[in-house]
């Protein structure tokens, strides 16, 4: 009997724990990331001076580069940059669009990425994605896996809550992605990745259940290893299928029609998959949704992000736009303003806001 095998694309190592970036050479050369540490480091020219200060010591072979903003001008800046150089790997030290700018330098230049997050805003910690801005606004890039990613539980805590919990709000947003990708094969004929879809809902599921809060003693490793799974399912899926359904286009649809309001990407996501959620008819799961992304204190309602209810409606009627070829629950439904407003409200009411 014939064994069929595939290779799932994944980080070589991932080390999430207290105290990870006080070996992060040593975690380096063990992995034969770099035996040397001959590595180019990349900051952000604002708060990341002073993880500079921490982590250059550690590092004395390395090479110091700052990253100004997440658009792709700096991104590619940073690879033009980096060509000067001889390094066994870049590593992005910082939050999503440090990483993000990493990703996309490197490979244009073709070295490994060793993704040091210091906050878990997201799941692009480990993904084959780099959402940067540009012309349009902001845009999706394929790129490679990191080789290694490091999270050190210390610095994580350090960051403002709100970036704990914007994480929380896109692990909670693969459970609706999930369910929207289900939704396309069975509609569409889309092909449906079983792992990558078993490996997306787990990790939303883990933080759907787990009764602690952001700060209790093991939910911030809960939280980080999530993320690196849900990373890991779109390596798996080549594409962010698993993790991006109708909610993620809702959000699009608020960046691209009130850019200078657009809240926290996990906090547009988890309001965007209770309501899908609501629209698909699982007013059950929406309830779960909504309860828990309370409890963290993220938005269940336009109002809590600072958008009118006519906002939100309008973002959700231009959603499907962001994602051409996308099939969700909001292609299904095809509802028009009014029908969406009342649907809204149905939702709010539901969820008891």
């Amino acid at each position: 009997m014939p064994v069929l095998a595939r290779m799932i694309p994944s980080p070589v190592t991932v080390i999430v724990r207290h105290g990870a970036l006080d070996d992060v050479q040593d975690i380096l050369s063990d992995h034969r990331v770099s035996t040397n540490g001959r590595v180019a480091a990349v900051v952000s020219a604002g708060s990341g001076g002073a993880l500079r200060a921490r982590v250059s010591p550690l590092l004395p072979e390395a090479d110091w580069y700052t990253v100004v903003d997440g658009t792709v001008d700096s991104a590619v800046r940073l690879s033009n940059e980096l060509k000067s150089g001889r390094y066994d790997a870049i590593l992005g030290l910082g939050g999503g669009k440090v990483i993000d700018a990493v990703k996309y330098a490197a490979g244009r230049v073709g070295l490994p990425t060793v993704a040091c997050a210091t906050n878990l805003a997201h799941d692009g910690i480990c993904s084959p994605v780099s959402i940067l801005d540009d012309a349009k606004g902001r845009s999706s890039f394929g790129v490679s896996c990191p080789i290694a990613v490091i999270v050190d539980l210390d610095v994580v805590q350090e960051a403002p809550r709100r970036f704990v919990a914007a994480g929380i709000g896109d692990l909670l947003s693969n459970l609706s992605a999930v369910a929207d990708w289900e939704l396309s094969r069975t509609e569409t004929g889309e092909v449906f990745d079983g792992l990558a879809a078993a490996m997306a809902r787990g990790a939303g599921e883990a933080i759907l259940r787990h009764p602690g809060a952001i700060d209790s003693p093991n939910f911030t490793a809960l939280l980080a290893d999530s993320l690196v799974i849900s990373g890991i399912s779109m390596n798996i899926a080549g594409s962010t299928r698993p993790s991006s359904g109708a909610c993620h286009e809702i959000s699009h649809a608020l960046d691209i029609l009130y850019p200078d309001r657009s809240a926290q990407h996990g906090e547009q996501v988890g309001l965007g998959a209770a309501f899908a959620s609501y629209l698909r008819g699982e007013e059950a799961l929406a309830g779960d949704l909504a309860q828990v992304l309370r409890r963290h204190g993220l938005p269940v309602t336009a109002a809590d992000i600072g958008f009118t209810t006519e906002e939100f409606v309008e973002a959700a009627h231009y959603a499907p736009q962001t994602r051409p070829g996308r099939y969700t629950i909001l292609e299904k439904v095809d509802l028009s303003k009014s029908d969406l407003r009342l649907a809204y409200r149905d939702y709010v009411r539901h969820i008891g806001a």
